[in-house]
């Protein structure tokens, strides 16, 4: 895991502003690999009549004319998005901005398909997941050229530092999307478009106000998309979509996590993790302690 092009990694840039734009920063082997597996995914869709656990499909997808709107988890889905998240350069992206070994939260392949492919309203991801603190952050790639008409990812500058949004309907109803009297008091006209050519990465913090408009172009705009926060944070089980991101979900990279936390200023030096073997009892392991 080794960054090719480590001086455009401004990471004074991504605290101030609550983002990174690479233009072309992935290329090939790993930009030629992305697209193969991706087309593969493309042809397996062609069998599903509609959304599964592994894809999330457009009203009118068909095996004539398939229309993805994700790909789910491609983590776990492929080897080739495995090594880029975990030990290629996402991985390396990842360290780099949050300065020491990470934890891999979760990932997806957003299409975002031709001809009217979904818009993403104006949210921030926290909400979706949170965690023991602010530092998640998604790094995305473009796997095709992306021109404005494509829907393009739009990010305001510093909103990672101001409030955090109810993304509940005025009803009480998960919506996802910020209220229009939210976004009516933000100055939109400061939303940078993140367009590029195909390998150009995007790095968003999880507090920062985002999203994208409709693909009007005649072409699909793919967009691989993966989660970390630094070692020491952690999901919070109970909350959204934490506890169903992945099997590889938790996988720390870059280093070893030392189980320890931080809340309201004190230091928590947590016990191992096992959820996945099961924990002893304190009897067990005050024992063995003991002898």
């Amino acid at each position: 895991m080794s960054l090719t092009s480590e001086t455009l990694i401004d990471t004074a840039a991504y605290e101030t502003n609550g983002y990174l734009h690479l233009p072309s920063f992935v290329t090939d082997p790993w930009l030629s690999d992305l697209q193969a597996v991706a087309a593969e995914f493309v042809e397996r869709s062609r069998q599903s009549e509609r959304s599964d656990a592994t894809f999330d499909v457009e009203p009118g997808h068909s095996a004539d004319a398939p229309r993805l709107r994700r790909l789910n988890s491609p983590v776990d889905q492929h080897e080739t998005f495995a090594r880029f998240a975990l030990d290629g350069p996402a991985a390396a992206i990842a360290t780099a901005v949050l300065g020491g070994p990470v934890r891999y939260h979760h990932s997806k392949l957003n299409f975002k398909w031709s001809s009217g492919g979904e818009p993403v309203d104006w949210h921030q991801d926290i909400q979706f997941w949170p965690h023991t603190d602010f530092s998640p952050l998604t790094i995305g790639v473009y796997l095709d050229d992306v021109d404005e008409a494509m829907g393009p990812m739009g990010v305001l500058p510093g909103s990672h530092r101001g409030p955090l949004y109810d993304l509940y309907q005025e009803d009480g109803a998960w919506g996802g999307s910020m209220r229009a009297a939210d976004i009516a008091a933000l100055d939109m006209d400061d939303m940078v478009w993140l367009s590029g050519p195909a390998g150009s990465v995007t790095v968003h913090n999880c507090c920062i106000v985002h999203g994208s408009l409709a693909n009007t172009s005649t072409r699909p705009r793919p967009l691989l998309l993966q989660t970390y926060s630094r070692a020491d944070s952690y999901p919070i089980l109970g909350i959204g979509a934490n506890g169903v991101t992945g099997r590889l979900s938790g996988t720390v990279v870059g280093g070893s996590a030392t189980q320890s936390i931080t809340v309201d200023g004190r230091a928590v030096p947590g016990a191992p993790d096992w959820s996945r073997q099961g924990a002893p009892t304190i009897f067990g392991s005050q024992h063995a302690a003991r002898e």
